[in-house]
């Protein structure tokens, strides 16, 4: 069950509508670094999740927390669409906004959505949900959320030099701060899970027997004119602390060369083939 109060988590304030930012502004609603990816992303999370009932919780609540973010969002898409033109009388005014609208705006946002927002990429492109990662392993699941943030951080900054508009700038500045927050909560949850030594390799529970241990902790140099990039990734312990990194310069393919041999009869192929 959801509740849902009339007011806006946080205030969304524009003081001169630009229809070009409000097309910007879609990508983070709609794009893959966006507010509905993260929303369904921890709902699913939620609803799947195993294990100490907190868990489950504090998804939830920055499930639904997200929701509001697309909410706000959609408030500040709709007030930067305020002026645009609807007519080919208005088109042809000499208006900042008119010539906006010419320079680059989503026509949809007056052919589809009658200036407001959409369940859209910068582009244009709906949302289809095939960036929500759910696994049911509550480390894997933390650390894609982890990077979600990440790109939601990244996505923000970018928004917030695109803008010289006070309010929107308050705004991301508030969505930054947010970002901030839920890159350290999940990173927090694998600390109180027993920090990256207990976490790593994910999923834990997999028995060793069911591992090719000798492959596990070497680094595969594939460049035929490159030499090894010496870092943390090639010596000393690994991360997990089960064994010591080391690399491999030379490529040693340990399969066959593959033949499918003949085509079979009846596949539609060439009687060559066959």
């Amino acid at each position: 069950m959801f509740h849902h109060s009339s007011k806006l988590q946080y205030e969304v304030r524009v003081d001169t509508p630009d229809p070009v930012f409000a097309k910007y502004l879609q990508q983070a609603i709609g794009g893959i670094e966006g507010e509905i990816r993260v929303a369904m992303q921890y709902f699913f999370q939620a609803m799947g999740a195993r294990g100490d009932a907190k868990y489950r919780d504090m998804l939830m609540m920055t499930a639904t927390e997200e929701l509001s973010h697309i909410e706000f969002l959609g408030h500040a898409v709709a007030l930067n669409l305020e002026g645009a033109p609807v007519s080919v009388q208005e088109e042809a005014a000499k208006d900042p906004v008119v010539h906006a609208i010419m320079g680059g705006a989503n026509p949809r946002h007056i052919l589809s959505s009658g200036l407001s927002a959409m369940p859209v990429n910068a582009n244009g492109v709906p949302f289809d949900m095939s960036h929500v990662y759910a696994t049911g392993n509550l480390a894997a699941d933390m650390m894609a959320n982890a990077t979600a943030e990440s790109g939601g951080r990244v996505l923000a900054s970018r928004l917030y030099n695109m803008t010289d508009d006070a309010g929107m700038k308050e705004m991301l500045s508030f969505l930054i701060a947010r970002d901030t927050m839920h890159q350290q909560q999940w990173l927090a949850v694998i600390e109180e899970l027993g920090g990256w030594n207990q976490q790593l390799p994910i999923p834990n529970s997999t028995p060793e027997e069911h591992e090719a241990t000798e492959h596990s902790y070497y680094f595969l140099n594939t460049s035929l004119d490159e030499p090894t990039p010496e870092g943390r990734w090639t010596s000393g312990r690994s991360l997990d602390g089960r064994a010591e990194f080391s690399a491999k310069d030379k490529v040693e393919p340990l399969g066959q060369k593959p033949d499918l041999g003949k085509a079979r009869p009846g596949t539609g192929t060439q009687t060559e083939q066959q």
